[in-house]
C-alpha cells in the first residue's frame, strides 16, 4: 500500500467519523427544557454547600502566611504614594486583614466590603475625614502651627468639600495619611462607572492609601488609562491564596436555586436601571397596558413597533 492509498484511508476514515457525529447528534435532540428542572430551596442549598468539608486547609494556610514576608515592602510602596492592587485566584479578605492588623497598626483603616449589592460611598469619605481630622488634632501640626478650632460637621459637606480636604496640600505633617481596604473593588456594589471614578478620586487624595482587591479576570476594563497611572497609580500584588470565597459568596443566590419573587423583582429592577430612559419609558407604558388589560394574552412584537412609531408621529406633529 503506498502513501497516497494511505491518505485516502485516512481522510475517509476522518470523513465518516464526522458524519457518524453529525448524524448522531441530530437524532439526539433533547426535548427537556430548563423550566423543567427541579430546584432545590435556596437556603436548604446553603446548608448543603456549608457542610462541604474543605481541602488542602493547612496548604492555604501556610500559603497565606508566605506573604508576610512582603509586607514591608507593601507598606513601603503606600507610603510612596501607591496603591496596592491583589489580584490572583482565592479569596484576598483575610489576608488584606492580616496586613492591616500587622502593618497599617500606626494609621487609622476604614474597610469597605465590596462584595455588598450597595454601598454607601459618601460615609465612606464621611469617615476617611473624620479620622484624618482625629490625626491632625493628636499630631498638633499644621503650617499655622495650630489646629482650627471651630470644624464644621463633616456630615455636612458636600462629597467635592470631602475630597478637598483630604487632598488639602497644606495639611503638611509627616507621614499622615488614612487607609481604605476595598475588598472586590469590582464587586456588584461598586461597579458602576460613578463609583469607580469616586474611588479613583478618593485614591488620588494625597492624605488616602488605598488597599483593593479584584476577582473578575475583566475588572481592569473598569478604569481608563488616568485612573489606572494617575489617579489609583496602582502597585500589582500577585497574591493566589487558593481560599474558598465563603464571605463574598454569601450575598449571591445560587443559580439553581428558588430565589422567590424578591429575587425575581430585584433582578427586573437591576435590568430595568440599566436601560436608557427612551427604553424605561416603553417597558413603562407596555407595563401600563398589561395592568389595564389583565385578560389579554399580549401583543406582537411587531404590532407594539406599529404603535409606538405612530405615537412618535403623532407627538412630532404637535
Amino acid at each position: 500500500m503506498d502513501v497516497d492509498e494511505i491518505d485516502e484511508e485516512e481522510f475517509g476514515f476522518s470523513r465518516n467519523y464526522f458524519l457518524a457525529k453529525e448524524l448522531g447528534s441530530s437524532r439526539k435532540k433533547s426535548a427537556r427544557k430548563l423550566s423543567e428542572i427541579d430546584l432545590v430551596d435556596e437556603e436548604e442549598l446553603r446548608q448543603v454547600a456549608a457542610n462541604i468539608e474543605p481541602k488542602h486547609e493547612k496548604e492555604v494556610k501556610h500559603l497565606i502566611s508566605s506573604y508576610e514576608s512582603s509586607y514591608s515592602n507593601w507598606l513601603f510602596a503606600l507610603r510612596c504614594g501607591f496603591a496596592l492592587l491583589m489580584y490572583g485566584f482565592g479569596s484576598k479578605k483575610a489576608l488584606m486583614e492580616d496586613f492591616a492588623t500587622k502593618s497599617l497598626t500606626e494609621y487609622s483603616v476604614v474597610v469597605v466590603n465590596g462584595y455588598l449589592q450597595s454601598i454607601n460611598l459618601k460615609q465612606v469619605v464621611i469617615t476617611l475625614a473624620e479620622l484624618l481630622w482625629d490625626q491632625l488634632k493628636l499630631g498638633r501640626k499644621t503650617t499655622s502651627g495650630s489646629l482650627c478650632k471651630s470644624q464644621q460637621p463633616f456630615n455636612t459637606r458636600s462629597m467635592s468639600d470631602l475630597l478637598t480636604f483630604l487632598d488639602k496640600p497644606d495639611l503638611e505633617v509627616e507621614d499622615c495619611f488614612v487607609c481604605i481596604l476595598v475588598h472586590n473593588i469590582d464587586g456588584p456594589g461598586l461597579r458602576d462607572s460613578d463609583s469607580q471614578q469616586c474611588l479613583a478620586r478618593i485614591a488620588s487624595c494625597s492624605h488616602v492609601r488605598m488597599v483593593a482587591s479584584i476577582d473578575h479576570v475583566n475588572a481592569p476594563l473598569l478604569w481608563d488609562k488616568k485612573m489606572v497611572h494617575t489617579q489609583f497609580d496602582w502597585y500589582w500584588c500577585h497574591v493566589p491564596t487558593f481560599a474558598p470565597y465563603k464571605v463574598e459568596t454569601k450575598f449571591f443566590p445560587f443559580i439553581l436555586a428558588h430565589g422567590g419573587s424578591a429575587q425575581s423583582v430585584k433582578t427586573a429592577s437591576i435590568v430595568l436601571q440599566s436601560l436608557t430612559p427612551n427604553a424605561q419609558n416603553v417597558f413603562k407604558v407596555v407595563a401600563e397596558h398589561q395592568l389595564a388589560h389583565p385578560d389579554e394574552e399580549g401583543k406582537f412584537f411587531h404590532t407594539w413597533v406599529s404603535h409606538f412609531y405612530l405615537h412618535f408621529h403623532v407627538c412630532r406633529r404637535n
